[in-house]
């Protein structure tokens, strides 16, 4: 992973040379997005480097705070240009893609090379219990919106400010639990003690904030060839940001999970699956909400049905898999099958 970060910073190198020649803005899109990858794998390097010299409380909030910086940077791009529907879209993308997609990849390879896999069943389903309360207050907003005469637009956002306000909260309390947790088990503290740094502490913040810069150009880059690849291939906005901006944004913790499995360390790849989708819905989605507001282009929570429907089927197969404790490569083909179903639905969608 770390050559392949190198080899795909030339994605990064043509993207800038295609906006200052102004290519086709095909090209540009897909060199920006290709680009993004090996930014968001360096400054996930950089934060883990971080960790090593912080400790492990501070490092585990570390990562909980930048573990999506490359989306959330994405997302106040598109914010600002006022491309609030791209938004909404990644946010539901990236949850669809933690739980079926990654969580399914690891499933099915970790299950084709070990069988039967087991993991801790408690902290499974925390995750899972916190996904789908996490989910309820997404959809509140949206069911409101529905149920209310259209009018009454400052309703659905002073909820989406109350709901992001207590999304906040409970996910600063579920990193105060998770660390609890970490206190009690000795599996952090061994990881901890036998990684030694590979960089320097100003390497990895030099590196940290090269990539934040990085990846906050491209972003500009990417969000502004949006609309003309959306009537050049005749595909949404929505489908975008749906199924592309996600994986971009979060490929490199993506590998990360898929490799745990492969190391039968499906604890830690059911982890990362379920404590990302939860970062989405319980930390960069409230936060985006303030954000927008200080942008002066207010975000609201309105997912529309299938979203919501897309949402709820997806946390609710992910919990019956963690209810039991093991996994099989089966229930991996389960993940993909449902993801490949929603996805052909959102690209027909409208």
């Amino acid at each position: 992973m770390k050559y392949l970060n190198y080899i795909l910073l030339v994605f990064a190198v043509i993207a800038i040379l295609a906006e200052i020649f102004h290519w086709s803005p095909v090209i540009i899109f897909f060199t920006a997005a290709l680009g993004v990858v090996p930014l968001a794998g360096f400054m996930g390097k950089a934060t883990e480097e971080l960790a090593v010299y912080t400790g492990p409380k501070l490092g585990g909030l570390l990562n909980a705070t930048l573990g999506n910086a490359a989306e959330l940077i994405i997302s106040i791009v598109a914010i600002q240009g006022g491309l609030l529907e791209l938004v909404l879209a990644s946010i539901t993308g990236s949850i669809l893609g933690n739980l079926l997609l990654i969580l399914g990849f690891s499933v099915l390879l970790g299950g084709f090379k070990f069988g039967i896999q087991t993991f801790d069943r408690r902290q499974a389903t925390v995750n899972s219990t916190m996904l789908i309360l996490a989910l309820i207050a997404l959809a509140v907003p949206s069911l409101f919106n529905y149920s209310i005469d259209q009018v009454n637009h400052a309703g659905v956002e002073y909820l989406s400010l109350g709901a992001s306000v207590v999304m906040l909260v409970v996910y600063a309390l579920s990193i105060v639990f998770s660390f609890k947790i970490a206190d009690t088990s000795d599996e952090l503290v061994e990881s901890h003690e036998h990684h030694q740094p590979e960089w320097s502490l100003r390497t990895a913040v030099i590196v940290l904030v090269a990539a934040t810069v990085g990846i906050a150009y491209l972003s500009e880059v990417l969000v502004g060839a949006v609309e003309p690849v959306v009537e050049e291939l005749g595909v949404t906005e929505f489908f975008l940001g749906i199924i592309l901006i996600p994986l971009v944004g979060n490929v490199a913790e993506h590998v990360v999970a898929i490799q745990m499995a492969l190391k039968n360390k499906m604890e830690l790849s059911l982890a990362i699956s379920l404590g990302s989708s939860l970062q989405v819905a319980l930390f960069v989605a409230p936060l985006l909400v303030f954000i927008s507001l200080a942008l002066g282009n207010p975000l609201t929570l309105t997912f529309n049905v299938f979203e919501l429907i897309a949402l709820f089927a997806a946390s609710l197969i992910a919990a019956l898999i963690a209810l039991d404790g093991e996994s099989n490569w089966l229930e991996g083909v389960q993940l993909l099958g449902v993801y490949l179903i929603i996805g052909i639905g959102f690209f027909f969608l409208p």
